[in-house]
C-alpha cells in the first residue's frame, strides 16, 4: 500500500519499488510511529477534525498493533512502503475507512523526523544507562587495585609510576564527558517538528505545543520549513558516539598493550579470547580488537551523513532516507561495545609482580630526583641536565638510580646526601604527587569518593 497514487496512471515499476522501499531500515520506528499517531489523533479531536469516538477507536486500533509484537519479518513481508504505510494499513484493517482519517494535515515529512527524534531519544536514555554501568565497573576495578603501582606511558615509553586504579579512573573522566554530551544532544533534540506539514505548517487549528507535550517533548520546533529539513540532532547524536568510541578504542588499545607477551601486565581469562586456527599457543585478544576496528564504523556513519547532507537543499530530499542506516548501525555498534566493555573488566587478572617491575624500570623515578635537586636550590635546567647524565650512566652500568651509592651520585652534585634515596621509591614518587588530580592515595581516594558520588547522582 502507497500513501499516494491519485495522480499515477501507471503502477509502479517493481524495480523502482524495490529500489524506493525504505521499511528494510525505517521498520525499526514501527513503536514510534504509532506513538506519534496516537498524538496525533488527540490533536485531531481537539481541532474536531476527528469526534471523540472516533479519536478513541482509532488511538485503540493503533494500542492494538502495538500489543501485537510483530516481528521484523511480517513487517518486511506486509509490501509496505514505508513504516508509516505499514502502519497505516494495519489500522485500516482493524478499524476499517476511519483509520484513513489519520493522516490528516499531517505529512511523511514531519512525521519520519518526530519518529527519528523519538528513538533517538529513547537511545539515549538507555546509553546513558550503559555507559552509566560501565563506569560503575571502572569504579569496582579502580577500588580492588586501588594500591597496585602500575607503569605509565608516554610515547609508549616508560614515564612516571601510577597505580591501575588511577587508569581506571581516567577513562571514567572520559565516560563522564560522553555522558554530558548526550545529555546535551539530547536536549537540543527535545523539540517535536509534528505539525510542521510537508515544509510550510498545516491549515489546520492544532494546537502544536500541547502535541508536542503528548509525546513527552520538552516544546515544538520554530520553523516548519527547519523543522522537516534538520538532521542535526542524528549528526550530534553520531559526532557523541564517535568520540565515545574512541574513548572505547583508546581503552582497548591499553589493554591489548598491557595483555601483550611484552607488557604482560595482564590476563584475560579465556572466556573472552580466541585461539588460532595455525598457532595452537596463541590467545587473542579479538574482544578488544573489534572495538577498536568498529569504532572506524562509527566514524564512517558521521561522516557519511556529513557528506550527504552537505550539498542538500531545503526542504525534504529522499537522501534523507539513508542517513537511517548510519544511525541505528552506529549506536547499535555503540552499545554493543560498551557492553562487551564490562564484560572485559569482568574477566581479567593483573600481574603484580611483572606491573612493579615495570614500574621500576625505565627509569620512572627521574623526575623525583630533578624535584630533590630542586629542593636543594639547584635551578630545575640545570637539575634535569645532571639527572639527565645520571640515567645515561645508569643506563651504560645496566643499573637504576636507586642501585647508585650515595658518593657516586654526590660526583653529580655535592648538595646531594643520604635522604635522597627516601625521594626514589616508587612510594614516593606516588606520594609526591599531589596536587589535585594527582596519583598520591589520597588524591586517588579522593577522585573515587567524586565519582561514586557522580554515580549516585541521576
Amino acid at each position: 500500500m502507497n500513501l499516494w497514487g491519485g495522480r499515477f496512471q501507471e503502477k509502479s515499476h517493481k524495480k523502482f519499488k524495490d529500489f524506493n522501499n525504505s521499511l528494510k531500515i525505517d521498520f525499526r520506528l514501527f513503536k514510534e510511529d504509532i506513538l506519534a499517531s496516537i498524538a496525533w489523533s488527540q490533536i485531531l479531536s481537539d481541532a474536531s477534525i476527528l469526534t471523540t469516538k472516533e479519536q478513541k477507536i482509532i488511538e485503540n486500533g493503533l494500542k492494538n498493533i502495538l500489543k501485537n509484537s510483530f516481528t521484523k519479518e511480517k513487517i518486511l513481508n506486509s509490501n509496505s512502503e514505508d513504516i508509516h504505510s505499514w502502519v497505516e494499513k494495519e489500522l485500516i484493517k482493524k478499524i476499517g475507512v476511519l483509520g484513513k482519517k489519520l493522516h490528516t494535515g499531517r505529512s511523511r515529512n514531519d512525521q519520519i523526523s518526530t519518529d527519528l527524534k523519538l528513538w533517538c531519544k529513547s537511545k539515549i536514555l538507555q546509553l546513558l544507562c550503559q555507559i552509566k554501568k560501565l563506569q560503575s565497573h571502572l569504579i569496582k576495578i579502580a577500588t580492588k587495585y586501588q594500591n597496585t603501582v602500575f607503569p605509565g606511558y608516554t610515547h609508549l615509553q616508560r614515564a612516571q609510576p601510577i597505580t591501575f586504579s588511577f587508569w581506571c579512573l581516567a577513562y571514567f573522566e572520559m565516560l563522564e564527558r560522553d555522558k554530558k554530551r548526550l545529555n546535551n544532544a539530547l536536549e537540543n533534540l527535545d523539540l517535536s517538528p509534528l505539525g510542521s506539514g510537508a515544509l510550510a505548517g498545516t491549515s489546520w487549528e492544532i494546537d502544536r505545543k500541547k502535541l508536542a507535550k503528548l509525546m513527552n517533548f520538552r516544546t515544538c520546533t520554530n520553523n516548519a520549513l527547519d523543522s522537516v529539513s534538520d538532521r542535526d540532532y542524528i549528526l550530534e547524536l553520531l559526532s557523541v558516539a564517535s568520540i565515545s568510541m574512541m574513548h572505547l578504542s583508546r581503552f582497548a588499545e591499553d589493554l591489548i598493550f598491557y595483555n601483550s607477551n611484552e607488557a604482560n601486565f595482564i590476563e584475560f581469562f579465556d572466556n573472552i579470547t580466541s585461539g588460532s586456527s595455525l598457532l595452537p599457543q596463541k590467545k587473542n585478544p579479538d574482544i578488544l580488537e573489534l572495538i577498536r576496528g568498529r569504532c572506524s564504523t562509527v566514524y564512517g556513519g558521521l561522516f557519511s551523513t556529513l557528506t550527504l547532507l552537505k550539498g542538500l537543499p531545503l526542504s525534504y530530499n529522499k537522501d534523507f532516507q539513508e542517513e537511517k542506516r548510519n544511525l541505528f548501525l552506529s549506536i547499535d555498534i555503540w552499545k554493543s561495545c560498551l557492553e562487551i566493555s564490562i564484560l572485559v573488566l569482568k574477566n581479567f587478572k593483573i600481574n603484580f609482580e611483572n606491573c612493579t617491575k615495570a614500574a621500576q624500570k625505565g627509569y620512572s623515578n627521574s623526575t623525583e630526583l630533578v624535584d630533590y635537586l630542586v629542593n636543594k636550590k639547584v635551578p630545575f635546567r640545570e637539575a634535569h641536565y645532571l639527572v639527565g647524565r645520571i640515567v645515561l650512566k645508569a643506563i651504560k652500568k645496566k643499573k637504576f638510580i636507586e642501585q647508585f651509592t650515595l658518593k657516586e651520585l654526590q660526583k653529580y652534585h655535592s648538595c646531594i646526601s643520604q635522604d635522597v634515596f627516601e625521594f626514589l621509591t616508587l612510594e614516593a614518587s606516588l606520594q609526591k604527587k599531589n596536587s589535585f588530580g594527582g596519583v598520591s592515595p589520597s588524591r586517588v581516594q579522593e577522585a573515587l569518593n567524586n565519582a561514586k558520588i557522580i554515580l549516585s547522582n541521576k
